[in-house]
């Protein structure tokens, strides 16, 4: 057994595509002369270099009329050292066949070798393979959608933990179980391992834990079965173990799912702190007013937070939360009234996880996130989030200090700071909120919001085309071009310090 505990290597964007799909188009007429037809390829890349090595990365289709084919040997070599997954040589204009030398040397590395015939492009080829990747892609998507489905289904039945892991075995085509704390089984579902495998998964549950530094999850190999271990919760409660033969690329974000839904199944029974925190919100989902639901939480000082950022995965916003020690959170966009809310918990549930599931395969935006703390708990920068913090405040005052830690998000962004906390008291605190937000409105009307933004970061980064343009990810001259416009939709001049202080405001 070979354990890790680091989270499996990342895979590609897409699933790979076997090479047997692509010899099988007939219209590419493609022709496999050495080396097994079954490997999967990942991408396609076209040399003429005499040695490609050094701008190979591994798992493509290297495609070659060699033109600088001296050494079949040696270059079948270099290819093969640097991971290729297969060769492609074009006949003519260079060779009226392949040569039979490196027909050789590829038989004997094990590469597989394709002759293109003349009448064939190699942008054939590689349209032909991004088509099969993206029918691929295509396929994954619909299957992790479908596991998420059918994992918040299980989760509202009678029994959901044994429902869960069933839906999880099932859908990756292995064995779940539950471990408690000391390793041993309490339940689990799929199909029946060898032994040496349950063990190999009680030692990697094992590997997890609260200690300082103790990973969320392990992997590792056992014969011919992928492993791994996942905490649940905290860390130091159950462990889901896993066992399939292989791992296909959503595999990862099916499992999360599972993941969640496990910890929440199996989390300890709150206290009467959190049930009176949750009748509060419940009655204010109900109608009652903000003053009635907020006279039944602790009367503060509270901290709101706003984050964006995260790596795209399901536990983006959990894992933020739990890091900054807090279980007051809500990710946002929250769903559209009535489309998750209100339905049955399996089919509501399915929904939502179902979307953020395509947003991860196809490649998720960063996570919006609203978080509520004690004002005690410090709040540091974390990796890869953008955190606007609001002045403390008490339960009464938290729509305030919502619209604080709104604000100084936008600052965070703007300015490319991993943290900024509200700023009390100076010019903005002598104006009337509302009369400020009426003057905002109308003096900046004529702006949508791409121009609204583009003005904010400008002016937080005191007028700096080239800084803005990194800040927004835009050209400069996309940058100019909208300031530009807006200067003239304003009927303002932006060089005016005045007028930029009191854009600022406006903004803020």
């Amino acid at each position: 057994m070979t354990t890790s505990s680091a989270p499996p290597a990342s895979t590609p964007p897409v699933p790979p595509v076997p090479l047997a799909a692509l010899l099988a188009r007939r219209d590419l007429g493609l022709r496999l002369l050495a080396g097994p037809g079954d490997v999967p390829l990942h991408w396609v890349h076209t040399s003429e270099m005499a040695d490609p090595y050094p701008y190979l990365l591994g798992g493509e289709l290297l495609m070659t009329a060699g033109v600088q084919l001296t050494d079949p040997a040696r270059y079948v070599e270099r290819v093969a050292e640097a991971g290729a997954a297969a060769l492609a040589f074009g006949v003519t204009p260079v060779y009226d066949t392949v040569p039979a030398e490196l027909v050789e040397a590829c038989a004997r590395r094990g590469l597989p070798l394709l002759e293109v015939p003349p009448r064939t492009p190699f942008t054939a080829v590689a349209r032909a393979v991004w088509r099969l990747m993206a029918e691929a892609r295509l396929h994954e998507l619909r299957r992790v959608t479908e596991a998420q489905q059918s994992l918040a289904t299980a989760a509202a039945r009678p029994a959901p933990v044994p429902a869960v892991l069933g839906a999880l075995a099932a859908r990756l085509g292995g064995r779940a179980v539950l471990l408690a704390p000391d390793g041993t089984e309490s339940a689990a579902a799929g199909r029946e391992v060898p032994p040496e495998a349950s063990r190999a998964l009680r030692e990697l549950a094992g590997v997890l834990g609260p200690r300082p530094g103790g990973p969320a999850s392990a992997s590792g190999e056992s014969g011919d079965l992928r492993l791994a271990a996942y905490a649940l919760g905290s860390g130091d409660g159950p462990a889901l173990g896993v066992a399939t033969d292989r791992r296909d690329p959503g595999d990862h974000t099916i499992t999360g799912v599972a993941v969640v839904l496990l910890s929440l199944l199996t989390a300890p029974h709150r206290g009467a702190d959190a049930a009176v925190r949750d009748g509060a919100l419940v009655r204010l989902l109900l109608g009652a007013s903000p003053a009635e639901a907020a006279a039944a939480l602790d009367p503060g000082p509270w901290t709101v937070v706003h984050a964006r950022g995260g790596d795209g995965t399901p536990f983006a916003a959990a894992d933020l939360a739990a890091s900054l020690g807090t279980a007051l959170v809500e990710p946002e966009p929250s769903p559209a009234p009535g489309k998750a809310l209100g339905k049955p918990l399996g089919e509501g549930l399915g929904e939502a996880l179902g979307e953020a599931g395509a947003a991860r395969v196809s490649g998720a935006a960063p996570a919006s996130v609203r978080l509520l703390l004690p004002a005690s708990s410090p709040v540091t920068a974390r990796p890869g989030w953008f955190l606007g913090v609001s002045a403390p405040a008490g339960a009464g005052d938290l729509p305030a200090a919502d619209r604080q830690a709104a604000r100084a998000l936008r600052r965070a962004e703007a300015t490319r700071s991993a943290l900024v906390r509200h700023r009390p008291g100076g010019l903005a605190s002598l104006v009337d909120p509302d009369e400020a937000a009426a003057h905002a409105r109308t003096l900046l009307a004529p702006l949508n919001e791409p121009l609204r933004e583009t003005l904010r970061a400008w002016l937080s980064l005191h007028g700096s085309w080239d800084r803005t343009a990194v800040a927004l990810d835009v050209h400069r001259n996309t940058v100019r071009q909208r300031i530009t416009r807006c200067a003239t939709l304003l009927d303002r001049d932006l060089d005016d310090p005045d007028v930029r202080m009191e854009l600022w405001f406006a903004l803020s």
